[in-house]
């Protein structure tokens, strides 16, 4: 069993299969309407399933992607019966995500980078300072002294919100007065996670991106400041994205890449969604893993993202 795999028990895989039922029923629904009643996998076959993968938001390039594997697949077995059809689609889906770095799984940072800092980017609305205050709540749960950096300065709600999950988790949060330097408020919380000798720093910003050039002028000015005290951090540049946007989400992903070193992937708000199969898209497209996805409203409900629960999950539907 891999060290993710112990991480995702009984309480995890409760949440996402939950959180993922409306998406399950969207993506298991329209394939099984494809293969029921069928003997073999042939052309037609393998073009209604294409389109049915691009109905459940999974996206042409990688629903594309996937059918060619099958197509490899069924060319070299010879004879693919629909029973198999599942377990292939199965299989190659889970080969298109990627992993996350092994020393980067779970809730306990890497021994090697004290304090560990991630970044958190990602465009206003799509729930990044409910995602960092669920972050902050696991890390502190795994036993490390979490710190909060309010460094969306250009909003006084970001920051309000940001102090309330600070106070719910019971973690330190920097912030300083609405208009104030980002860059400023992460130099601080650098500084001071530093001092108390923390493990985890989470640090926000502005989600702005109407604005390519400021946003990534900003984004590289706060890098700069956390590297004169940190050489080799920001260990983390986490993207939040929206599940319930579907493509839209893709779209962000790739003009968020653009800006900066996004190295990995939260996907929010997919309990509300059936369109949970941008998730393949994302991960496929943008060949970044998916670290975390909001599957509800309580502050457990982030959960790590395991490619092999995930698609098992969208592969079996609960019967009441």
């Amino acid at each position: 069993m891999s060290f993710l795999g112990k991480l995702f028990g009984k309480k995890e895989k409760e949440s996402l299969d939950q959180g993922l039922e409306k998406t399950k029923q969207g993506f298991f629904e329209r394939i099984s309407k494809v293969i029921i009643g069928k003997t073999t996998v042939d052309d037609a076959l393998l073009d209604e399933l294409e389109e049915a993968l691009i109905g459940a938001d999974v996206g042409v390039d990688t629903t594309i992607s996937l059918i060619e594997r099958i197509q490899e697949r069924v060319k070299k077995e010879k004879y693919v019966s629909t029973s198999e059809l599942n377990k292939i689609l199965h299989d190659e889906i889970v080969s298109l995500l990627v992993d996350a770095p092994s020393d980067q799984m779970g809730f306990q940072p890497p021994s090697n980078k004290k304090p560990y800092v991630i970044l958190v980017v990602g465009v206003n609305g799509v729930g990044k300072t409910t995602t960092i205050g669920k972050l902050a709540h696991q890390y502190k749960q795994a036993g490390n002294q979490v710190i909060l950096g309010a460094g969306d300065t250009f909003r006084a709600a970001a920051v309000d919100q940001l102090t309330i999950w600070s106070e719910r988790v019971g973690v330190s949060i920097i912030k300083q007065n609405m208009g104030s330097d980002p860059s400023a408020v992460a130099f601080d919380t650098v500084q001071s996670a530093i001092a108390k000798n923390a493990d985890v720093v989470i640090i926000d910003t502005a989600g702005r991106l109407h604005n390519k050039v400021h946003l990534m002028d900003e984004l590289n000015k706060i890098m700069r400041v956390i590297q004169k005290q940190l050489p080799d951090a920001p260990h983390e540049v986490l993207l939040v994205l929206d599940g319930s946007t579907g493509q839209n989400a893709l779209e962000q992903a790739k003009q968020f890449m653009a800006v900066t070193n996004v190295n990995a992937l939260a996907i929010t708000k997919l309990d509300g969604t059936a369109k949970g199969g941008v998730v393949l898209a994302i991960a496929h497209q943008c060949k970044i893993p998916v670290k975390y996805i909001g599957v509800g409203e309580r502050i457990h409900d982030l959960v790590l993202f395991d490619k092999n629960e995930f698609v098992d999950s969208l592969f079996t539907l609960n019967k009441e």
